[in-house]
This record gives C-alpha cells, structure tokens and sequence, in this order.
C-alpha cells in the first residue's frame, strides 16, 4: 500500500506543469482574467498562476493575429482591436470584460 502511494506521488509530481496549469476557461470563471479591447486577455489578480496564464494566451493570439493579417493585408493591431470587439461582446455573464474607460465590469446575463 505505501509502495503504491509512493509510486502515485512520483507520478504526480513528474506531470507536466501545463496539465496542472490555470486555464482560461477557470482564469475567466474565477474572475482572474479579463477580456480588453485590444484582443489580448489582462489579469485581475497578480498571483503567478495568473500571469502566466495571461503570457502563455497573450503569446498565443499574438501569432494568430500576426498570421491572420498577412492573410488579409491588415495590421496585427488591426486584427487584435477586431478580435478584441468580439471576444468582449461574446464574453459569457459572470466574466470580466475592461471597457473603454479602462474599468473592469462584470458581464450580466
């Protein structure tokens, strides 16, 4: 029995880092993370969990933006403020979005 228990801990602790790693999904409903204007997600809370979380997506839609406007003649910045529009709108109640004025709300149903 120990053995076993041993042997479950080393497995644990071997688990990459990104399976145990925040995801936005729980970023979002946790309220950590918010959608902004400019596309990009912005953390709410400064723990480390967070910030790497909001790197790791950030460096993420960056490459996507940076792709999708080679592929249509645009900036990325152009891209990213498009982007940003619709995941803003799109943002599920209960989740933070920064609006305009640099405020954070809380989407309502």
């Amino acid at each position: 029995m120990m053995g076993r228990l041993r042997t479950m801990l080393i497995c644990l602790l071997l688990l990459p880092t990104a399976v145990m790693a925040l995801t936005l999904s729980e970023g979002r409903q946790q309220g950590r993370v918010g959608e902004t204007l400019s596309g990009y997600i912005a953390p709410r809370a400064q723990d480390a969990d967070t910030l790497a979380l909001v790197e790791r997506i950030n460096q993420g839609r960056s490459q996507q933006y940076l792709m999708l406007a080679r592929q249509n003649g645009l900036t990325t910045e152009e891209v990213a403020r498009i982007a940003g529009m619709k995941l803003v709108d799109r943002a599920a109640a209960g989740e933070y979005v920064r609006g305009i004025n640099g405020q954070w709300l809380q989407k309502t149903p």
